[in-house]
């Protein structure tokens, strides 16, 4: 079973999530919004296929993150997000919470050895998605 299939997003904890923003929109020409950014690309394999990566500052004090004390959480996109949560489990991988349902797909969170929170992101279909 292929477990991860790419990047789903990168989300760090900033002191000034205004400034940064700017500051990487202003000299990195990231299309920062007020949440981050929404990164696109085309799959190799099928590329009629669109997909995005996430890129978004927290609030310092951001809970979100939790119980992780690192300052950034990676998101997965990962392919049969149920199964692989089973077979998580079976392995002895910290599963955090509950999996959610979300309009643009299934989320899980897990730790990883060193206690960093890990996202699992199973998208929707491309057509199916609201931000696509």
């Amino acid at each position: 079973m292929k477990r991860v299939t790419g990047i789903g997003g990168v989300f760090f904890k900033s002191r000034d999530r205004e400034k940064s923003l700017a500051w990487y929109r202003e000299h990195l020409g990231v299309p920062a919004e007020s949440w981050g950014a929404m990164l696109r690309w085309r799959e190799d394999e099928a590329p009629e296929r669109v997909g995005y990566t996430v890129w978004s500052p927290f609030a310092e004090d951001s809970k979100y993150f939790a119980p992780s004390e690192q300052p950034f959480m990676i998101n997965f996109r990962v392919h049969d997000l149920e199964t692989l949560l089973a077979q998580l489990a079976e392995e002895g991988v910290t599963i955090v919470g509950e999996m959610a349902r979300e309009e643009n797909g299934k989320f899980a969170w897990i730790l990883d050895p060193d206690g960093t929170k890990i996202e699992l992101w199973e998208p929707v279909e491309p057509g199916s998605d609201p931000y696509l």
